[in-house]
């Protein structure tokens, strides 16, 4: 007979620590995960090189790229320009919530997502946000690059991808909220611009939204981007531009404010080039710029950067190119002899220091420089009144931070035995200035924080070459500063127009007689640039404008031709001759003497050059006290707010 006790079953229900026990047994569940770690779902989990590798644990079902894997795709791959090369079949769509799905953000997409926000809600510089943002989330190499394109990308295309979602949203895409506006335009650009797979975008911008967004709007944002998916770029764009003019088509094609589009047309024009190079133009200032480095003269080294993959410059001496990257990791980045500079900067810096002076004076503190031809010569002078740059000249900076062209300018100067006044009014970019400058001993520079409008009667006649690289609308640097476009308003030219003229005006008076001063702006439209230099030479007679394209010619490494083409500037001189005065005054005529670089040219930002020359036995302080003959033209509907420019 079976050992049977029928009181058995209900001894072990009534006993009270059975179920205790076990609920309070610390091994009963744990035993086998504390032997074999799992990991947190989601936890994203990175080789030497920064790869994605997935979970961290062997839980397959919290596994993120489970479901990746089991759709054609896999985990997140990426070049060494951070594009992702997961390359799986078609998604096949879950009918899961996306708020169930358990995923966490990229740290890559994170990071541009934060970009996007302060951009939005701050009104902060891409730039400066987003590489604090990569070093927060630890990206480098390629995971850091894909960031940079994803960000910086999708804050250029934001018309372009504005004009998309509004045809794919239930509502004005004004209704929506920001910080979802910014995370479909983040999907957006994936799907769109990128080598993302359609199934990674969207579920990656997905994770992302539940994560910093919340739930609630990632179904609205799947939805969206699903949308959006159903066809390519080409397609779309021939759906919003459909019925429009030629100008609102191309500001939808290229993502630009109209009328920042009329005034780029205007601005070709007017330096010499023909209106037909403008979608090459708009198309450049949407490519990602390469990064140019400068070793500064006499101080740096490019080795270390040749070696590590960068290319000789082919514009500028001293210079080289490289991809973007973590740069801070080559000794003379750190120490501040080799400088991330465009070359349109640098050679603004060095054209200026090999400017031919005229009728050089004693003054006690000069010695007499050398006589003779010069790289200069040929810019408007003869070779008995030009002289090269001597011991005991002093330079100016009018307003110099952050401190790039300073920082060549002072390096040059040291190595002619000449001095240089860095001027920047605003306390916390004269402090930029200073960190610049720190590489040259300080016995060639100074650092003064004074209002340049006012240099010319505090100091007239006291500089043999001066730089007044004044607050423009940014232009032609659109390239670098993704958000300026969207900023940008052609309502306040007045109050810029205003101080650039009087930013020359104090210069001029600030330059010795027959020293030079240099006008720049990284922005190419007539306004700021020749209609400025046309307006203050009305009121300064006998101050010469030199062959600034000679000029940079001779500076340049390739001749340049930055005058514009041949038949423009032709067509311009031609005209000139004729005597036409209402043509010549009008600042949209190509005009001989002026410099201007483009991008889709010369791959520089956008900058404007003009060399005026002090005329030798003029009154240096008069020009300040000039005022313009005629008034300038009113540019309301072209020209943009002003920044300063930032090298």
């Amino acid at each position: 007979m079976p050992d049977h006790d029928p009181h058995r079953r209900n001894d072990r229900r009534d006993d009270p620590n059975r179920r205790n026990d076990r609920r309070d047994d610390p091994n009963r569940r744990r035993g086998d995960r504390d032997r074999q770690p799992r990991g947190n779902a989601g936890e994203s989990r990175r080789d030497d090189a920064g790869k994605n590798r997935g979970n961290a644990g062997g839980n397959s079902r919290d596994d993120p790229n489970r479901q990746a894997r089991r759709s054609g795709g896999g985990e997140v791959r990426r070049n060494a320009q951070g594009r992702e090369r997961n390359r799986g079949g078609e998604r096949r769509y879950s009918s899961a919530a996306p708020a169930r799905r358990g995923r966490a953000a990229d740290p890559a997409r994170l990071a541009a997502f934060e970009t996007l926000r302060a951009v939005s809600a701050d009104d902060a510089y891409a730039n400066l946000v987003l590489p604090a943002r990569l070093r927060r989330h630890g990206l480098t190499g390629r995971d850091a690059g894909f960031a940079t394109e994803l960000a910086y990308g999708a804050l250029r295309s934001q018309g372009t991808w504005d004009a998309i979602l509004a045809r794919c949203v239930d509502r004005p895409l004004d209704a929506v909220d920001a910080p979802v506006r910014d995370a479909l335009r983040l999907g957006t650009h994936q799907l769109l611009a990128m080598r993302v797979p359609a199934h990674a975008a969207l579920d990656q911008t997905v994770a992302l939204a539940r994560e910093v967004i919340g739930a609630g709007p990632s179904g609205f944002i799947n939805a969206v981007l699903r949308r959006v998916s159903e066809r390519p770029l080409a397609g779309w764009l021939d759906e919003v531009t459909a019925g429009l003019d030629e100008t609102a088509a191309a500001a939808l094609r290229y993502s630009h404010p109209a009328w920042v589009v009329r005034a780029m047309r205007q601005a070709l024009v007017a330096h010499g080039r023909d209106a037909a190079e403008l979608p090459d133009l708009l198309a450049a200032d949407n490519a990602a710029p390469v990064v140019h480095l400068l070793a500064l003269p006499g101080l740096g080294d490019l080795a270390e950067v040749l070696a590590a993959g960068a290319v000789p410059g082919e514009l500028a001496a001293g210079s080289a190119t490289i991809a973007a990257g973590d740069l801070g990791r080559f000794t003379g980045v750190k120490d501040g002899t080799v400088r991330i500079q465009d070359a349109g900067s640098q050679l603004v810096a060095r054209a200026l220091a090999a400017a031919p002076l005229a009728g050089r004076q004693s003054t006690g503190r000069e010695s007499a420089g050398t006589e003779g031809t010069t790289p200069g010569t040929n810019v408007g002078a003869t070779p008995s009144t030009t002289t090269l740059p001597g011991t005991g000249e002093r330079w100016l900076d009018g307003c110099a931070g952050p401190g790039g062209k300073a920082a060549l300018l002072a390096a040059l100067a040291l190595q002619h035995g000449a001095t240089v006044t860095a001027n920047e009014l605003a306390p916390h970019r004269a402090e930029l200035v200073r960190r610049a400058l720190a590489p040259v001993p300080e016995t060639t520079w100074r650092v003064t924080e004074r209002d340049g409008r006012l240099i010319g009667d505090e100091e007239p006649g006291g500089y043999d070459r001066v730089l007044v690289d004044v607050p423009c609308s940014g232009l032609g640097a659109l390239r670098r500063r993704p958000e300026a476009r969207w900023r940008r308003t052609p309502a306040d030219i007045a109050q810029l127009g205003a101080l650039q003229r009087d930013l020359l005006r104090s210069a001029l008076a600030a330059t010795r007689p027959g020293g030079v001063v240099a006008y720049a702006t990284c922005s190419p439209h007539p306004a700021e640039t020749i209609a400025v230099v046309d307006d203050v030479l009305r009121g300064a007679p006998g101050v010469e404008l030199l062959d600034t394209p000679a000029a940079l010619d001779a500076a340049a490494l390739v001749p340049l031709h930055a005058g514009g083409t041949a038949a423009s500037v032709a067509g311009g001189a031609a005209a000139n001759d004729a005597g036409d005065a209402g043509d010549t005054d009008d600042p949209r005529r190509p005009r001989h003497g002026t410099a201007q670089l483009w991008p889709h040219v010369h791959g520089t930002d956008a900058m404007f050059l003009a060399l005026l020359r002090v005329p030798a036995g003029g009154t240096a302080g008069a020009i300040a006290d000039a005022e313009p003959a005629g008034a300038a033209p009113d540019p309301t509907d072209t020209v943009p707010t002003a920044t300063p420019e930032a090298s």
